[in-house]
This record gives structure tokens, sequence and C-alpha cells, in this order.
């Protein structure tokens, strides 16, 4: 049998014919081999029972019209079996990776945390700290100097601001008590005032979703707006959330200078985009990323998450 081919009904009914009367390993392996072919070339479990059907249809009865007995009704069952058994194995793996995956997410965001409470805890006693030197020289230089002291304060001033609300950003505790759109209201807020881009959420007012949802959608955004604001060079950008009765969906749209996804995705910009890392974490809950972006249009991520997952 070929490896590239898709099986078509003739094969696999051939093929069970000759389970059927001869049975076997060899007959059992061809069963296999054809769910393997089958998987490889893009049909489905629904594609390969249909082909089964049919080829029950054709066989029809055995001999001189009886009925197929118990045991080649066995064997019929058996030969389906091994036929979705490489579609079985696939499933396993995906679990398995989709659990991995979960586990890394995990992981990930417990190193956020960890790194959250480092700059709010160790960072900023040290700032304290240095705001009491500078009031401890300000007092032993000429008062000419005041005017420059007062520029080096208001710069650490800006610093610490800066740092509180990163720290904020990467370990959202308003996400955890008020929820995800007051979350994102304040992370838009930031990234407002860092890069000048005008940035409206909306939608879900007053809906909770599942932690797990909450968080990765506070990322995948948190991630789109840090690209607005180093790379699309926009104005303005939009964030809107919609709860549909199985699953929630996120626009992030902005009117930048866009970029070309093909190019993004299968080079080395996807990673710097952040691509990469949003299709994980929504790959670990089964959500879709949908990227709309043409150079000089601007861009749109829409993410979907279900929420039966």
């Amino acid at each position: 049998m070929s490896g590239t081919l898709r099986p078509t009904d003739r094969e696999y009914g051939a093929a069970l014919a000759v389970y059927l009367t001869n049975g076997g390993e060899p007959a059992l392996k061809s069963a296999y081999e054809l769910g393997r072919r089958a998987l490889s070339t893009g049909l489905g479990i629904l594609d390969l029972a249909a082909m089964h059907h049919r080829a029950l249809e054709r066989l029809g009865t055995r001999g001189l019209g009886e009925p197929l007995d118990a045991i080649q009704r066995r064997a019929v069952e058996e030969f389906l079996v091994e036929c979705l058994s490489p579609f079985e194995m696939v499933q396993r793996a995906f679990s398995e990776a989709n659990s991995a995956l979960r586990r890394v997410n995990e992981t990930l965001e417990n190193e956020t945390h960890r790194f959250a409470r480092a700059v709010h805890d160790e960072v900023g006693p040290l700032i304290v700290a240095v705001h009491f030197a500078l009031e401890g020289l300000a007092r032993e230089l000429p008062a000419a100097s005041s005017g420059r002291m007062a520029e080096v304060r208001s710069c650490l001033n800006q610093v610490e601001e800066q740092l509180r609300r990163l720290s904020h950003e990467l370990r959202p505790m308003i996400l955890e008590d008020l929820g995800l759109v007051p979350a994102l209201r304040f992370l838009a807020e930031g990234v407002s005032i860092r890069t000048g881009v005008a940035i409206d959420v909306e939608g879900l007012e007053s809906q909770r979703l599942a932690p797990a949802v909450e968080t990765v959608l506070y990322r995948v955004v948190h991630e789109a707006l840090l690209n607005v604001g180093k790379h699309a060079r926009a104005r303005s950008a939009r964030i809107r959330l919609v709860r549909e009765e199985k699953k929630v969906w996120c626009s992030i749209a902005d009117d930048g200078n866009g970029f070309e996804p093909p190019k993004a995705l299968d080079g080395h910009d996807g990673g710097g985009l952040g691509l990469v890392g949003m299709r994980e974490r929504l790959d670990a809950l089964g959500g879709t990323l949908q990227i709309s972006s043409q150079p000089g249009r601007g861009t749109e991520l829409l993410v979907t998450i279900p929420l039966e997952a």
C-alpha cells in the first residue's frame, strides 16, 4: 500500500472482506495502515466511519443470503477499531501535549507573579531608601542646587510610578478581585500613558469568566498592546469582548502601520511580536487566534476561547 494515497471505498471493502474470510494479523495490519493513511491525507473519523458503513452495505450478507454471524460481527468491530487506532493515538498525544502546555503556562504565570513580587517587595524599598538619601543630600547642598535636586526627585518619582504600574500589570490583583474588564482598562491606561495611544475597552461589563480564561485573555491582550506600543505606530486601539453561549471572543484592533501575517508567522517576526506565545497560551484552552493585517491598514487580532474547555 502507498503511504501517500488516500484510501478508497473499494480498497477498504477489499481489506475488510479479506479479514472476514481469513482473519490473521496481516489482514488486521492492513486496517491499521488504512487508518494511518486516512489520517495523513486529511480524512476524519466520520469520513472513515462512512467508508466502513458503505463497505458493510456492499458486503451485505455472506454465502447464500445468510446474515453475518456473531464471529464475523466481532471481526468487523475489530477491523474498525484497528482502523481507528491511529486517530486514538493522535488524540492521546494531543491531550498529553495540551496538559504539558497547561503546566508550562502555569509555571510561566507563577514566575511572572514571582518577578512582580520581587519588583514590589525588593525594588520598592530601595527606591524609598534613595528618597531618604536624596533628602539628606539636599540639606548638605547649596540652595543653588535645589532645582537640579527637584529634577532628580521628579525622575525618581516617575521611575517609581512606572515600576509600580508594571508590577500591577504583571501580577494584576485587580483581575482576581474585580474581573477582566477592569484589569484590561487599568492595563490600557498604563499603555496609553507610556505610548500615547488612545485605547478603548468595551464589553463584559459585569460578567466573570473562569479564572484560567480571564488570565489567558489578559496575557494575550497585554502582549497585543505591547506590540501596538512598540511596533504599530498607532494613534488608537480598541479592545472588544463578547460572550456567546459556548465561547468568548476578544478583538484587539489598531489603526497602525500593519504587517504581513504570513511573513510574521513563518519567520522570526512571529516571536518578536509575541504571536507564538499567544497561540501557545490559547492552545492550552482550545482557543484560536486569527490575524487580519495589511501594511498601512492596521491590525486586528481575533481571539476565540471555548467556555466548555
